[in-house]
């Protein structure tokens, strides 16, 4: 084996291709509806907890945008700390129900990205305070 073709290999095992995948829920909202605020939305996403670090998405820096649209409807772009996430067809779908909770929030999608690579340095202060980094 050429040391290109195990350079292909090292990077396909460290840095798996991972298809782009987006989860939308929710309905559109009628035209003269109030819409939800963005501190509602942040509420919303507050309220998902990573399964495994048992801290909420948002303070561990996984939401990368939040988008509300003038229609009532709300783009998220979101990461995972890992490719390999066991739950990661799931996160993106609790995030969008959690959003499409909110009173005034139409049609909800996440968008799973992995690019940039989640780091510790997304972390909220007061988690890093908590775990001493």
């Amino acid at each position: 084996m050429t040391d290109a073709e195990n350079t292909d290999i090292f990077t396909e095992l460290t840095h798996p291709a991972v298809e782009p995948f987006t989860a939308s829920v929710g309905e559109p909202l009628a035209p003269d509806a109030p819409k939800a605020t963005r501190d509602d939305i942040v509420a919303a996403i507050q309220s998902v907890q990573d399964p495994e670090l048992m801290l909420n998405v948002y303070e561990l820096g996984l939401i990368y945008d939040i988008a509300p649209q003038e229609n009532g409807d709300v783009k998220v772009v979101m990461t995972l700390t890992s490719p390999a996430c066991p739950i990661a067809g799931e996160m993106p779908y609790m995030v969008a129900h959690a959003v499409s909770s909110v009173p005034g929030v139409g049609v909800v999608s996440v968008e799973l990205t992995f690019d940039p690579p989640w780091t510790t340095d997304k972390l909220s202060d007061e988690i890093k305070m908590v775990m001493g980094i």
